[in-house]
């Protein structure tokens, strides 16, 4: 099938116009560029053709140049001006499928880069936790690196600067608060616990979700949202009571890790921007990041300063020298701050329905990469009550899906 593009041409022959009165006036260049424009506005008005087109503005910007240059007379009486029709190939529209398969291979890319280094992040922070009992300073170690990379990215330009206000600081900083909480009490579970058991327990976040979203948001949950809950809370508890290592202090670590995250995002809705001091989601996430490390810093040394010297016996106990503690912590940092960027980015690219699908898939690498890394002993029923919460978090995100029917008037 072939589409037909428009363009224009003279009546007259080319360099022998006709001129009945030939001892008349000569005709001037202006009038053929009068005649010129004011016929493809006619040309616009009447085929419904918009400039802002491409390829009728690349014709119609060719024609007028090849008139301009080739015919400098015209007839007055013959000045008019035929529209013919140019059969263009079927293919010129192909050339916007590539651009949409790039889009989708960059996209599962990322997607890629996102769970390898959430996974990778995961095995460093649970090596050095183990060797360095200390959450809050490696919680501070790691949001230090991350400020040290927002500040590189800024000096290279290569991700904008924001200009932050004191209001826009005021609405940021208690979401910096709870940034700086969700990770330190995960850091506090990831060292007590096996990580498998601490993401399994962190699949729990729906469930904070539509509690605190009914009590702040007045947003009533679907009976589907309601329904996908019960296998959430079923398969937590019965991973809990079958979990090797478990103990109090990592699972209500994980619980309030919970409780702080989903709270940040449910009053991140209530707490919004004038349009003109609005954020995007890189931008916010590397103030978070700052903020963070500047209220978490003094917390650690107050908390955990006096026990540092005690971190070389602990280190000789577990035959991890200084210098692949810090190599290990450093790539944790890179990892962390990387990880939650390259989800900041996505979160730009898609739906946030399809964004918590992605988080759940990669909650499920995260747990098998861990137990096959660590070589964490799991029993049948504790892999079924894991199995049935990472379900139920695929089952609510896919029930968010599903818009109520609204009421008849």
């Amino acid at each position: 099938m072939q589409s037909n593009l428009f363009s224009l041409s003279l009546s007259t022959p080319f360099l022998k116009p006709p001129n009945p009165n030939p001892k008349g006036p000569k005709p001037k260049l202006s009038h053929l560029s009068h005649s010129l424009s004011s016929t493809q506005l006619n040309l616009n008005s009447t085929h419904g053709l918009s400039q802002q087109s491409p390829v009728y503005a690349f014709s119609s910007s060719c024609f007028y140049m090849r008139a301009c240059g080739s015919f400098s007379v015209s007839n007055q009486r013959n000045n008019s001006f035929k529209v013919r029709a140019a059969l263009v190939p079927e293919n010129t529209g192909d050339t916007v499928k590539p651009s949409g398969v790039i889009k989708t291979l960059r996209l599962g890319f990322m997607f890629g880069i996102w769970y390898i280094l959430n996974i990778y992040f995961n095995i460093y922070n649970k090596q050095v936790l183990k060797v360095y009992p200390f959450p809050a300073t490696v919680t501070a170690f790691q949001f230090g690196f991350g400020s040290l990379m927002v500040a590189l990215m800024w000096a290279s330009n290569s991700y904008i600067r924001p200009k932050i206000t004191p209001q826009q600081v005021a609405v940021i900083f208690p979401l910096a608060v709870a940034h700086t909480l969700g990770n330190l009490l995960t850091n506090i579970s990831l060292g007590k616990v096996a990580v498998s058991f601490t993401h399994t327990i962190k699949a729990m976040e729906p469930f904070f979700t539509v509690v605190l979203s009914a009590l702040f948001l007045a947003e009533r949950p679907t009976l589907w949202v309601v329904s996908s809950l019960v296998p959430i809370v079923g398969g937590v508890a019965l991973a809990s009571f079958t979990e090797a290592s478990f103990n109090w202090t990592g699972f209500y670590s994980a619980m309030a890790s919970n409780l702080t995250n989903q709270s940040r995002n449910v009053f991140s809705k209530k707490l919004m921007f004038k349009k003109e001091e609005s954020l995007d989601n890189i931008s916010l996430f590397s103030v978070l990041t700052i903020i963070s490390f500047i209220l978490l810093v003094p917390v650690a040394i107050f908390l955990e300063g006096a026990k540092y010297p005690t971190y070389l016996q602990s280190n000789a106990n577990q035959g991890l020298n200084v210098r692949e503690l810090c190599v290990r912590s450093i790539l944790a940092g890179f990892c962390l701050h990387g990880y939650q960027q390259v989800s900041y980015m996505i979160l730009d690219m898609v739906s946030p329905i399809t964004h918590a699908v992605g988080n759940c898939v990669k909650r499920v690498a995260v747990i098998v990469s861990s137990i096959i890394f660590f070589q964490t002993r799991v029993s049948p029923i504790n892999s079924l009550g894991t199995a049935l919460a990472l379900a139920g978090v695929f089952l609510y995100s896919r029930a968010k899906r599903i818009k109520p029917k609204p009421k008849a008037a």
